[in-house]
């Protein structure tokens, strides 16, 4: 089993959950987090290609603390400054990695945004699939303070909030509030601190009453469709439905549906 020292990992069903656990540096990245979240996943994905139906409903990604992530530890960013080239790819590519693996697990992904969300952490909320955040809760690309820029992170941030407000964020690192991050569509449902909670469990609930490979058969064919052209889109549209009704699940949904029964998996 593997031990972990920078995240708390509870993979066990009905919900997952994946807690970054340095409240001390605000939950802020280095390389043995980034590892150590990259395994958890990678984890995720083994569990729920065991056996779909035994497997977690939802993950739940939150931090420990007041914040959710402060972005990158101040000793790690003093290490990097003698990185060769190459050491700086390697880093970067392990990073983008790990943003990968949390975008495209098979199972529905809940950020729960206790506290501030600044630099890389506002890429682990792109990467979720729901984002749930406290009032309180601060926002910031703010990468271009340090000289550098939200490089990695851009590829799953810009689908969400798109080009006219990243050319904004991106370029002033200003910190913006739940509110604004609500209406550039970086979160989902924005709750007083003490609500937070309750708001989450409304999502995974919603995410349970649904056939777990339908689910993530919806979450893999949005990827998917912004990716493709549109004849190649509509071709996977039609082969994924075309599956879906075919499968178990999908006859066992449709014929609860027509039965006027619950289904299977909410039983």
């Amino acid at each position: 089993m593997t031990a972990y020292t920078r995240i708390r990992f509870e993979p066990e069903p009905p919900v997952a959950r994946i807690t970054l656990a340095r409240p001390e540096v605000r939950n802020a990245f280095d390389d043995l987090l980034i590892v150590e979240v990259s395994q958890a996943a990678a984890r995720l994905v083994e569990i729920c290609d065991e056996d779909p139906d035994k497997a977690p409903r939802a993950l739940v990604l939150t931090g420990e603390g007041a914040s959710f992530c402060a972005g990158a530890d101040m000793n790690w960013m003093r290490r990097s400054i003698s990185y060769t080239e190459e050491e700086n790819l390697s880093d970067a590519r392990r990073m983008a990695a790990m943003y990968r693996a949390l975008d495209e697990l098979p199972l529905p992904t809940i950020a729960r945004v206790n506290g501030h969300a600044l630099g890389g952490g506002m890429g682990l909320i792109a990467c979720c699939d729901m984002v749930v955040a406290a009032d309180s809760a601060q926002f910031g690309f703010t990468e271009a303070k340090l000289g550098i820029a939200p490089a990695i992170i851009s590829s799953f941030v810009l689908p969400k909030i798109g080009a006219a407000t990243a050319r904004r964020y991106f370029l002033t690192a200003e910190l913006f509030d739940a509110r604004r991050a609500l209406d550039m569509g970086l979160v989902h449902e924005v709750v007083p601190a003490a609500e937070l909670d309750a708001a989450v469990d409304r999502l995974v609930t919603c995410v349970r009453g649904n056939g777990p490979r339908g689910v993530s058969a919806a979450k893999r064919l949005i990827r998917e469709t912004l990716a493709k052209s549109r004849d190649d889109a509509l071709e996977n549209a039609v082969r994924t439905i075309a599956a879906l009704r075919a499968s178990p699940e999908g006859q066992e949904g449709l014929g609860a549906f027509l039965e006027k029964r619950p289904p299977a998996w909410k039983q």
